[in-house]
Parts: C-alpha cells; structure tokens; sequence
C-alpha cells in the first residue's frame, strides 16, 4: 500500500500515522513537506522561545507570590497556604503529561500550545477579575496581628471562583510547558551534525529564556502585585500571557512541525501484554532468531540509528513479546507479536524511571523556595534604601540574576572546551550534569537552615530583624543546581526520545517536578503529625515561623537530598553499563556517534506486524 507522505497539520489524517516513515518527516503550517531553508533553525525556535519567557513570566508572577495573597487576602492558614501552592503547583507539572499526550497523539505540538493558552489567559483574566470584586473575596483582616483568629478563610462561591481560576491556568501552563521544549528542539534536525551541536545550544537558551521571564516576574510583576495590588498583577499576567501567544503564532511560516502519530500508548500496551501471554515460553538462546530480528532489511520503518536492532538481555522478560508461534501458517495479533524495535522502546521508557525517579526529592527543595523561604523573607528586614522596600517573592529573583549571566558563558566556553575532551556535543553528558545539580541542592538546604536557625534566635533571644540578604546563599546554589539538573533533564529524556513520543518524554521531566511539589505537602503534613505533642503542634504548626521549627525541616531536607544524591549515582551506572540499545557499530559519519542520542519510531508497531515477518 502507497504510503501517504503528505499530512494535514492540525491531525485530521492520523488515521495514516501507521504509514509514515521513520525519517524526520516534518510539514509546514499547511502540512506540506517542510525544507530546510525556509524551517526550523534557531530563527524559527526564537519565536518558542518568546513564549516561553512570557510564558514563564505570567505564571511565575502568581505562582511564587501566590501565598502572600492566600494568607493576607483568602485568610488561609500558613501550612494551609503552603500545601495550596504546592499542590497548584504540581497540578500544572503534572497536568504536562495531558499536554504531551495530546499533542503525539492528536493535535501536535503547536495547535496544543496555541489552544491551552487561551485557556491559560483566560484563568489569569479570571483570578484578575476575583481579586478586583471585593464581593469575592472575604472581609478584610490583618492574619498576624488577630494571629489568625478572627480572620474568616474564604468559603463557598469565592473559594470555588477562586479554584476554577487558579486550576485553569494550572491546565493551560501544564499543557503548554511540555510543548515549549518539544516543539523548539523540533526544529534541530538530529541527522544534522551541525544542527546537532545547535540543539545542545538551544537547550542552554531556553533555559536562559526561563531565568529572564523568572526574573523580570519575580522583580517588576511582584513589584506591581505589592504596590498596585494582585488584581492588577493577575491583570498583568494576563497581558504577558497574550504576548506570549502572539509571539508563538507570529512565527508559525517559519516551523518544521511533527505531525501527530495517533495514539501512543498502545504500542507500550501490546509489549506488555504479548510478554505476559508468552510468560511461560522459553527466549531462544541466539536472540537474532526473535521474530524481526532475522532480517537486514528490516521493513519496520526502523531510523538508520536503529536499523540492525536486535533485542537486548535488560529486561530479558519483555524479550517474549517477540516470540513467534511456531506454526508459521498462522498470522499472529499485534497484541501476541511484537518487533525489537517495538519492545525496546518500552525497554527505554522503563529505563529512565529511575533518573526520573531520583529527581524528586530535588524538586522538593525547590517547593521550600516558593512557599517557606518567602515567608522568611517577610519575617526579616527588606528595607534596601530609604524608601525602597525587598518584596519577600523577589528573593527568588537572586538566582536568576546569575544565570542570566552564567548560562551564555557556560554554552560559549565551557561546553566548546569541555567538548575537547569528552567529544559531547553538550560538553558533559546529561546524567553527568544532573548528578551534579544533585549534589548541590542538599548544600542548598544546609545553607537555609544555618540561617533559618540565625533569623530565629536573633528574633526570639535578641528581639533582633536580620537583613533579607541572609537569605541570598540559599537561592544562590539552588540556582546553579538547578541550571545543571533542569536542562540536563530535559536533554536526557528528548535525546532518549522515540520518534512520536518527544513532547511525552519531555512532559514526564515536568512531572518530576508535580510529584516534587505533591511531596513537599506530604512531608510537611508528616512532619507536623510526628513531631506533634501535647504542649506542641509540631514543627511547622504554627502561623509563626519565630514559634515553628523551620531549621530542623531543613535540616531533614538536606539529608534526604544527600541520600537521593547517592541513589541516584547508583541508577546512573547501572543505566550507563546496562544499555537498552544493542546495535551494530555506528559510522563515524554519524553525528551522534558515542552520545547517548537514541531515536526509535514507536508507531511502526500499529501495522500488522506479519507485514514485516522475513
């Protein structure tokens, strides 16, 4: 049967994603075969970039001032307000597996991008619109002078309004973020050898586009949300938020866009189920006897980095899906029989669940960051000048004035040096770079509990307010650590990717951060319950961080931060000496030789795999 090489952007002809071939098959915005002068290019991932920094910018401006407005205007109690934004927060992180879904299977990365932002402005037009009627809001009241006591929490309709707002832009951001990375990196063709070092630049560059939008939020956007009030700052988010979309679609001539491939999960189901119905069948000792793996023509639509594909002895069980019945009369389910291209690839999803995995707890230090170190920050002496005032949500702003600066030194000079010598086209590898940021963040923690532990005492034995710039060190060193995990996350899972799969596997990063956030509320819900007593709530208990215990949580965050660092050495050597690929030696002509750069096209698997039997 013809294969249709041509599609139509927006997905109407999924129903042919069976029939595409593996080869980096892109279209233009009227789904015709896209060329390499008119799209893609760093020109073309520019206007991604755009949206990611207004991107960032709108949401970033809620999300790490958003428990100053829960405590002082929706009268939530502290721990109360620290387990809503967590829990905000990773909704949106985890909402970004919808997006990633949505976008291989059905609408492609830009139609997604473009829909979920207007549902992500029209929740930033929402909670504007709440925190400007004062009918929606409860009555006025000071939480630290009534301690709390005569402040009534918001209720009924203006808490429903107000969680409608909040989780539409928890939808659309979730959606959104995945797609970013996806659709940018997208416009870098991996068979490029030039192209190839650009992609490695292109994801310095969106990180650098993160710390601006970081930046300018947590410094102008806080600013006007502290003098102008948070209905204007809601208000300002969402005019940022409509630039981001106009930046987005002003660039749509210029795209390389991957047309969806229909559903991605089945593939993944049939591996598991053809293995389990097979349990009991013995895998050949020789694996090129495996069905599929006989051929040197393989007709499954393999990349020429997979072609050759044999199955591998990691996860030696799912090896059954390829055992073909030995009646050679009869034609075998998709559901029974599986090709090794088609059981490796789930053999890598299963792979990086452990880096995965091991990125929790880091990002359970950054929830400590947006919720208690603000409120430290307010405990502590802002005053910079005469009449000018530190808002405790702009500390978060520290890092990133550092980055701004680090991050285009790192990619211009380090990574050409470092590419001397390890021949990485990204200058170290990516696991090398997040075992790194790894191993920072616990200092982080010990750094925030040395001076949490000097705020307090000088605040309950001397009666004394330390400057705000105490708490500078902390968000220094996070910040590295997260310029080396972040986008070492983000390039190990897209160079991991299959083809099909690339805004999936970039969600699942975002979704380390969602299950970072989700356990922080747990901890802190665990922590006050353990260390409750009769005479005392428990170490976080209080409204007041001078009466809670703040230090020791701290304290019991770098720890496990030190022993998830050693974890994690552990899944990385194993994930470095037990390879999900075996394949025959590569060219020397191929760009990504010696690099941990794997593409493998999942959608192969939807057509009858007797098509391919040799």
């Amino acid at each position: 049967m013809e294969m249709e090489r041509r599609r139509d952007f927006k997905g109407e002809n999924n129903a042919n994603a069976n029939a595409m071939p593996s080869e980096d098959v892109t279209v233009d915005w009227r789904g015709r075969p896209s060329n390499a002068v008119s799209h893609g290019g760093m020109r073309a991932a520019a206007f991604v970039l755009g949206l990611q920094a207004f991107e960032i910018m709108a949401i970033a401006a809620v999300g790490n001032n958003l428990i100053t407005y829960l405590i002082n205007e929706m009268h939530f109690s502290l721990s109360k307000s620290a387990n809503i934004v967590t829990n905000f927060v990773g909704t949106v992180f985890l909402l970004a597996l919808v997006g990633g879904f949505l976008s291989d299977s059905y609408l492609g990365s830009f139609w997604t991008m473009l829909i979920f932002g207007f549902v992500e402005l029209s929740g930033f037009i929402l909670l504007s619109v709440q925190a400007h009627v004062p009918q929606l809001k409860p009555p006025q009241c000071n939480m630290l002078e009534s301690d709390g006591n005569e402040c009534v929490e918001a209720k009924g309709l203006k808490a429903l309004i107000f969680f409608v707002a909040l989780y539409l832009v928890a939808l659309g951001s979730g959606c959104v973020k995945p797609n970013m990375i996806a659709h940018g990196a997208d416009q870098f063709s991996p068979q490029s050898p030039s192209q190839s070092k650009t992609l490695s630049t292109y994801f310095n560059a969106a990180y650098l586009a993160f710390s601006i939008g970081e930046l300018i939020a947590l410094t102008l956007l806080v600013w006007i949300q502290t003098h102008s009030g948070m209905d204007v700052g809601f208000g300002v988010s969402a005019a940022v938020m409509a630039l981001g979309l106009i930046s987005l679609v002003a660039g749509i001539f210029y795209y390389r866009n991957k047309p969806p491939q229909g559903p991605i999960f089945t593939p993944i189901l049939q591996v598991f189920v053809a293995a389990l119905l097979k349990r009991k069948q013995v895998c050949p000792s020789n694996p090129h006897m495996l069905h599929g793996s006989q051929t040197s023509n393989d007709k499954v639509g393999l990349s020429s980095h997979s072609a050759n594909l044999i199955p591998t002895q990691k996860f030696r069980f799912l090896n059954k899906a390829c055992i073909k019945n030995q009646d050679e009369a009869a034609k075998e389910s998709p559901w029974r029989l599986c090709t090794p291209n088609q059981v490796e690839q789930v053999k890598i999803l299963v792979s990086v669940v452990p880096i995965f995995a091991c990125t929790i707890v880091f990002n359970t230090i950054l929830a400590q960051l947006q919720t208690f170190s603000v409120q430290q920050g307010s405990l502590m002496n802002t005053q910079l000048t005469k009449s000018f005032h530190i808002p405790p949500a702009s500390l978060q702003s520290i890092p990133y004035i550092m980055l701004i600066i680090i991050v285009p030194l790192y990619d211009t000079f380090f990574v050409p040096f470092a590419r001397k010598f390890t021949g990485h086209t990204s200058g170290i590898s990516p696991l090398k770079r997040i075992g790194f940021g790894l191993f920072l963040s616990a200092f982080s923690m010990v750094a925030a509990a040395i001076m949490e532990k000097k705020r307090r005492d000088s605040a309950v034995n001397l009666n004394q307010t330390i400057s705000i710039f105490w708490i500078t060190p902390q968000f220094l060193i996070f910040g590295l650590s997260e310029m080396f995990t972040a986008v070492g996350l983000i390039e190990f899972f897209y160079k991991q990717s299959i083809k099909g799969m690339q805004a999936f596997l970039t969600a699942m990063t975002y979704c380390s951060y969602s299950f970072g956030f989700y356990l922080s509320s747990l901890l802190v819900s665990m922590v006050n319950k353990i260390t409750s007593s009769s005479s005392n709530g428990g170490w976080l208990h209080d409204n007041n961080l001078n009466k809670d215990r703040l230090d020791l949580f701290y304290w019991l965050l770098a720890a496990l931060s030190f022993l998830n660092f050693l974890n994690y050495l552990f899944w990385s050597k194993w994930f470095d000496e037990h390879p999900s690929v075996s394949q025959k030696p590569q060219h020397n002509d191929n760009p990504h030789h010696g690099e941990d750069y794997h593409i493998y096209n999942f959608n192969s698997s939807k057509n009858n795999v007797d098509d391919y039997v040799p």
